[in-house]
């Protein structure tokens, strides 16, 4: 049987050394060769043909361990190679094309494709079994895939794994690539640590260290996309398996803490053989010195230009900096550019949304348009957005590179640029999460907004539907939360009306923050002057339409459920998730709030026969001169359908405009209350052409018919 081992010792050492993974020679070559013979199966190694082949001149004398030595001392054949052209072919001339015997195993050990042309020339029995050895799978994508065996050198006995333990001084290492101009792109930091440090060898431990969920202690944070995701950092860390491990805010905190970690590691029987340690702070320097005393092999991970000048100079240690095995973005290279509506997949609240926030604040107390810096920072630190001044100079520094905030003046004044996309969106969800507030606050005359209620309508409200906003209930609880701690919003517990044992969220308007007129809700305003009893629904009809439209939709729904029914009241609750898909932001409310104000409607809490808690409900107010014109109108409606079905013609828009000419319908409208009422149903796959339900309720009671036999779905 014909077994050969080929070793490319030049491509495996030169491999080893860039990953800077310490390496054993002898441990290597007599690892190498022990597997190359269990795997083909022999007896002994001594039947296996095991060729080193290197440029050996290329390796000093007086080098020890000497390579060759090494490798001829383990029952190797040194193979001298000085260039590494044509390596395969002066192989296959010298070793294989005199050898008549075929070769049942062969085995190669490189990390390179110069020795593919020897699978493919070398001759081999039925059975042969080709493998590769590495620590980079380069057959992936080759010809050679499907054919050739990949083994990890890792995975071979005798050839030890090194363990590898990593602690990030995350704090240390944000700050210092932002103070240096760096976007901390934590997705993209996160993958380049993770395959940095498994290029020495197994992970078997790897912590980031900082004050995690501590606002304004760290620089912003994105994403792959761009969004600012400071607040879900330690989550993200958790999913890459990097422990976040929480420190109190400042350096030394983070320092006493990873110096207490390495050096109980270290002294354990099964401590890592490297040691990376991600952090510039000259305080690591004995610690780190210590780990040498320990034989390990210590690595620092360092920002260049913030890194310790004694822990560059301390020629123990390698010192390797993330810039140069990462290839973040500067905001330098950001200025004047920003980001697309499709980066945003979902819109969150971010640093950048305190900036905004604050400096619209600022404004609105100020009546003017810009304000000084030091206000900014001072404000950002007040609620909390910035842990120190520094960090709100550099929160500004960056809103400012990203053209978020432009200088306006010499003296340090910034003014938002109110076109830049984070800016929009930004000012459009809080304005329509503070109008809703104070709209329901001053329309119902309520003390609060129930954290349920404000979700819910949220949810319809159609200003907000843009890309990477109103997605969920979660979205909006984040923006909620948002204007909590901006300051903007209160959030209270207070006891459940009909439970007071149970505490349920309610949401309020800060006392101090300074509603912008624009926001006073126009319902208010006609609820004070008697707008509401003044104005007619034609009238209503001309200024709000939709508000109009929702009139006609609530009183036709109530009639009929409490008709059919045989109910006095209908639930509030129920009515609204029927005539949700109508409901524009706030036209049920407004039309809910004509009604009662009109006296067309009574709205109030109701004995519910299914529940042990009463119900909010709506009753109508049948005597009342806009309720009856209302349901007059929809009778009337049903009436010229009664006429096309007795007439066997199709129902669509224009053969009820040529049935009724005189009367001037809101043919939209109507046919869709219609529909919604089940009155009128689509024909399938006819658009625009609908059949009447004839044994419907409200068909029935307009045709005279008896409704006490009638059907309804």
């Amino acid at each position: 049987m014909a077994a050969y081992l080929i070793v490319d010792v030049d491509d495996l050492l030169a491999h080893f050394q860039a990953r800077g993974a310490a390496l054993d020679l002898q441990e290597l070559a007599v690892g190498l060769r022990g597997g190359a013979a269990l795997a083909a199966g022999l007896v002994n190694a001594d039947r296996l043909r095991a060729i080193a082949v290197a440029n050996w001149s290329a390796y000093s004398s007086n080098q020890r361990p000497n390579p060759q030595q090494v490798f001829r001392a383990a029952g190797y054949e040194t193979f001298d190679m000085p260039t590494r052209d044509g390596l395969a072919d002066a192989l296959i001339i010298h070793y294989f094309s005199y050898d008549p015997e075929p070769v049942d195993e062969l085995i190669i050990a490189t990390t390179s494709p110069d020795l593919f042309p020897i699978i493919r020339r070398v001759k081999t029995t039925h059975n042969a079994r080709t493998r590769l050895w590495g620590t980079v799978d380069v057959l992936s994508g080759t010809e050679y895939a499907k054919d050739v065996i990949f083994q990890p050198l890792e995975s071979l006995p005798g050839i030890k794994t090194k363990n590898v333990a990593v602690y990030i001084d995350f704090e240390n290492i944000s700050i210092s690539l932002n103070e240096q101009g760096f976007v901390v792109n934590l997705d993209h930091l996160i993958d380049r640590f993770v395959a940095r440090a498994r290029a020495y060898g197994q992970v078997v431990k790897m912590s980031a260290y900082a004050p995690w969920g501590q606002r304004g202690t760290l620089p912003p944070l994105v994403d792959a996309n761009g969004r600012e995701i400071t607040e879900d950092a330690a989550s993200r860390l958790a999913l890459a398996s990097i422990d976040p491990v929480f420190n109190l805010p400042g350096k030394n905190s983070a320092d006493v803490r990873i110096a207490r970690d390495v050096l109980s590691d270290v002294g354990h029987h099964d401590s890592a053989d490297v040691y990376i340690i991600a952090s510039g702070d000259r305080d690591f320097n004995d610690v780190l010195n210590a780990l040498v005393k320990q034989n390990v092999s210590v690595v620092v991970w360092g920002v260049r230009g913030s890194t310790s000048r004694m822990l560059e100079n301390n020629p123990s240690i390698t010192v390797e900096y993330i810039e140069d095995f990462t290839d973040l973005q500067t905001h330098q290279s950001l200025v004047n550019t920003s980001p697309s509506e499709d980066q945003f997949v979902a819109f969150t609240p971010s640093q950048w949304t305190s900036i905004i926030i604050q400096f619209d604040r600022l404004t609105l107390e100020s009546g003017s348009d810009s304000v000084s810096i030091r206000q900014l920072v001072e404000q950002l630190q007040a609620v909390g957005a910035a842990a120190s001044r520094p960090r709100g100079e550099d929160f500004v520094s960056q809103a400012l590179s990203l053209g978020i905030l432009k200088a306006v003046s010499t003296r340090g004044h910034v003014m938002v640029n109110a076109h830049h996309p984070i800016v929009e969106k930004t000012r459009l969800i809080v304005e329509r999460i503070v109008r809703r507030v104070e709209n329901t606050l001053q329309v119902r005359g309520w003390e609060y907004v129930n954290y349920g209620f404000l979700l819910k309508g949220l949810a319809m409200d159609t200003e907000l539907d843009r890309p990477g906003c109103n997605l969920d209930d979660q979205w909006r609880s984040h923006w909620i939360d948002a204007l909590v701690r901006e300051q903007v919003l209160e959030r209270q517990l207070i006891p459940h009306r009909q439970n007071p044992d149970d505490l349920v969220p309610v949401i309020k308007l800060c006392a101090t923050y300074p509603i912008p007129s624009s926001i006073t809700p126009a319902s208010a305003v006609q609820e004070s002057d008697g707008a509401w009893l003044r104005l007619s629904l034609d009238e209503l009809m001309k200024t709000q339409r939709e508000t109009a439209e929702m009139v006609r939709r609530v009183v036709v729904s109530v009639e009929q459920f409490t008709s059919f029914r045989k109910f006095a009241w209908c639930p509030l609750g129920s009515l609204h998730r029927r005539l949700r898909v109508f409901d524009t932001g706030m036209s049920f409310q407004l039309a809910v709030e004509y009604l009662a104000k009109n006296n067309a409607v009574d709205v109030q809490e109701y004995t519910n026969p299914q529940s042990n808690y009463d119900t909010k409900g709506i009753s109508l107010n049948m005597q009342h001169p806009l309720v009856q014109r209302i349901i007059a109108e929809r009778d009337a409606f049903v009436r010229v359908l009664l006429q096309l079905y007795e007439r066997n013609q199709l129902i669509t828009e224009q053969s009820v405009q040529m049935s009724d000419k005189r009367a001037n319908w809101d043919l939209p409208l109507w046919f869709s209350i219609m529909e919604t009422e089940n009155v009128l149903n689509v024909l399938p796959g006819r658009v625009g052409q609908y059949s009447l339900f004839r044994t419907h309720h409200t068909v029935t009671v307009v045709a005279g018919d008896n409704p006490d036999g009638s059907s309804e779905s």
